[in-house]
Parts: C-alpha cells; structure tokens; sequence
C-alpha cells in the first residue's frame, strides 16, 4: 500500500471528514447485504441526473434532502 500523498487543504472542498474504506470480498458484501433487512436498516436515496449536480449539492447544504445524493448520466 502506497503512502497518500500530502496537498493542500483547501482542495478537499470543505469537507471536514476522511473516512477510509474497507477492503472487502464481494462474497463479504452479499453477506451483509443479507443481514441489512434483519437489522432493521432503511436507506434513503434521491437521484439527480449528473447535469443536476450542483442542485443535489445545494439540496444536501440546506437539509432539503435525507439520505444520500445518488448521481446518474
């Protein structure tokens, strides 16, 4: 695994969180994808065609919008 390298912070857009993500098999998705509805998990999700990117990010700033921005082409 490669070092990330360093750059200035104003390129990360405001953002305030780096989280990392996980190395997983894909027989570790399906498995929990099978556990989701047990646990009583509900996703919400609002798509905006990719044109409309600015708009799901003005929606997602104000709160007008719960759950996750999905974008399409």
């Amino acid at each position: 695994m490669s070092d990330i390298p360093s750059f200035p912070y104003s390129l990360l857009w405001e953002e305030r969180e780096i989280l990392s993500v996980a190395n997983l098999t894909r027989t570790d998705g399906e498995e929990f994808f099978a556990i989701v509805p047990k646990a009583g998990i509900v996703t919400q999700t609002v798509a905006y065609p990719l044109v409309r990117a600015n708009e799901a990010l003005s929606d997602l700033r104000s709160g007008r919008l719960q759950g996750a921005a999905v974008l399409v082409p």
